[in-house]
């Protein structure tokens, strides 16, 4: 799995009644927080325009063929702090007979692209992290355990701004993909702006957690905490979410500031029907990202816009649930919504769950693409709001600077701590923050 170095911490599988979350603060170098994903696909235009429909994204970044790249094409989408780049091979012999004049990422290779998307399809191959300073974390993860995929490369965009990325595996051919510096421009360095494109959103906010599904937990779970610090956030076992379908033990994973969340599935076995995350794995062709969790600040109005381009290119969502579900569960949560929003979330098949505190609404899409493996799950959180006078470090300004040692380091940790899921700034400048997680992660939606 890993290349050796370190070993990570142990862990063990207690269920979501046994668990007592705590943060350590063990994170071995600076993560702020999630700074895009990246599918790897066969078609990128057709795809791109899919999730642009269907989810409310602007384009606004783009690498291809009129921007120089005769390799492969690149177009990243963009609703607030959520980001996505849809990343597909050109023609291998075209390419040779025509090498490109603009590449950013120079070592892209076709051949594996090709092979990526024959094994699993529509699928995440890059996991996005805005860090402190991607050669540290590189270094810092290799040592202590993670497989190298891209050593630190230095992207320049021109006008004396740069970024550094570097990539080590996370699972399967999923890589986690450290960035750092500073420069211009929406995406990274190389990839053309796209200011005349239609600005469009249904109010995604950001990427809350990226979930992926592997054959052995406890096994993976600890080679990420060893080479990243991550710390236990998290657990579920097949008890406490079992149906027939959903098979699963589960651990979230998270960052110092815990505005990075990466759980990840087992499959059990036993059930009347086969775990979705072994049909999953088999469909996959081994470990992957399997769904991503899309945060808006108003589900009923982001459900609204999605559901009313579902059957005309967007995205068809889960059958909802019946009645009675709604009356039970308007009876467990009570006035957090009001009677106009318990009619809009049964009506729009929105799922509502609660912990100790918070509310979590969601409701999952069905699969992306052809395979039953990937698809999306909408969330809104309510509860855990804290007032702050200002946003702390200006995080949500852009990258930031690499960070160094001695001081610098304890500077870049500082800043880590700055960046705050902001959902609202007030008039007089206060800034209300929520806590990671608040409402938890559906728990009850799949136990009742």
């Amino acid at each position: 799995m890993g290349s050796g170095g370190a070993q990570g911490p142990k862990v063990s599988l207690v269920g979501y009644a046994n668990f007592v979350r705590n943060n350590p603060r063990s994170d071995k170098f600076p993560v702020y927080k999630f700074h895009h994903l990246e599918f790897w696909c066969a078609d990128a235009t057709n795809t791109f325009k899919r999730f642009q429909h269907g989810l409310g994204m602007t384009l606004v970044a783009k690498s291809d063929l009129s921007t120089g790249n005769s390799k492969y094409c690149t177009y990243v989408l963009q609703s607030n702090d959520l980001v996505f780049a849809f990343t597909a091979p050109y023609s291998r012999k075209c390419c040779a007979a025509a090498p490109s004049t603009s590449e950013p990422l120079p070592d892209y290779d076709q051949q594996q692209a090709f092979d990526f998307v024959c094994n699993h399809g529509l699928a995440v191959r890059a996991v996005g992290l805005q860090v402190g300073d991607a050669q540290q974390a590189y270094e810092v993860s290799v040592a202590n355990g993670a497989q190298g995929v891209r050593p630190p490369t230095k992207l320049e965009d021109g006008s004396g701004g740069s970024a550094v990325v570097s990539e080590v595996l996370l699972y399967g051919d999923v890589v986690l993909r450290y960035i750092s510096g500073k420069w211009e421009g929406p995406f990274l360095p190389g990839y053309a702006t796209t200011p005349d494109e239609p600005r469009v959103s249904y109010g995604l906010h950001r990427l809350d957690h990226a979930v992926g599904n592997v054959p052995r937990l406890i096994e993976h779970l600890e080679h990420v905490m060893g080479f990243t610090g991550f710390h236990e956030f998290a657990e579920f076992v097949a008890e406490d979410v079992g149906t027939v379908d959903s098979g699963l033990n589960s651990m979230v994973l998270a960052n110092n500031n815990e505005m990075v969340l990466l759980p990840m599935n087992e499959p059990t076995f036993g059930t009347k029907r086969k775990s979705q995350i072994q049909t999953y794995l088999e469909q996959n062709e081994g470990p992957g990202l399997q769904h991503l969790a899309l945060k808006t600040h108003n589900i009923i109005a982001t459900m609204r816009e999605m559901h009313a381009r579902s059957r005309i290119g967007g995205f068809e969502f889960q059958a909802a649930a019946g009645p009675e579900y709604y009356r039970k569960v308007a009876q467990k949560v009570g006035d957090v919504l009001t009677p106009e929003e318990w009619a809009a979330v049964e009506q729009l098949g929105i799922l509502v769950d609660q912990d100790d505190q918070g509310v979590l609404m969601q409701v999952f899409t069905k699969p992306l693409g052809d395979r039953p493996t990937i698809f999306i799950e909408i969330i809104e959180r309510r509860g855990c709001l804290k007032e702050s006078a200002s946003q702390a470090g200006s995080a949500a300004a852009g990258p930031a600077a690499a960070g160094g040692e001695g001081d610098a380091a304890a500077a870049a940790e500082a800043l880590a701590d700055a960046f705050k899921d902001v959902v609202q700034v007030r008039e007089d400048g206060v800034v209300v923050e929520q806590a990671a997680g608040c409402g938890g992660f559906g728990k009850g939606n799949f136990s009742e």
